[in-house]
């Protein structure tokens, strides 16, 4: 049986030099509240970024996680879109992860590692 090709495979190629103008750091959560306000259910979360400072964000990460199961994981964050407001809160970075059927399955790390460390 010969399987057609994966669209998703198409898309363009990009330099390094895109790649390293993104800024994925590490970053450890330090506290989750619930954000009824959100369209989509959702967390307002805080992250330590370390060097680069703590930063929220609003994460529809709700269907898989609680507050306490997000609490001290490091998580990956992209911190140098520019600042969003989601409704009445500004979110700062984006929390990355992987959308399943399921939900969002937030990108963690496997090792503990400095908090503003790059992904690379």
């Amino acid at each position: 049986m010969i399987s057609e090709p994966d669209s998703r495979m198409d898309e363009p190629t990009i330099s390094w030099s895109d790649f390293e103008r993104v800024l994925m750091v590490a970053g450890t959560v330090l506290r989750v509240e619930a954000f009824p306000e959100a369209r989509k259910p959702a967390y307002k979360v805080w992250v330590d970024f370390g060097p680069y400072g703590e930063r929220k964000t609003s994460a529809q990460i709700a269907a898989l996680y609680s507050p306490q199961d997000l609490i001290g994981r490091q998580i990956v964050g992209v911190i140098n879109f520019p600042e969003k407001q989601i409704g009445p809160f500004r979110s700062q970075f984006l929390l990355t992860g992987f959308p399943t059927e399921a939900g969002v399955v937030v990108t963690a790390i496997e090792r503990a590692v400095p908090n503003g460390t790059r992904l690379a």
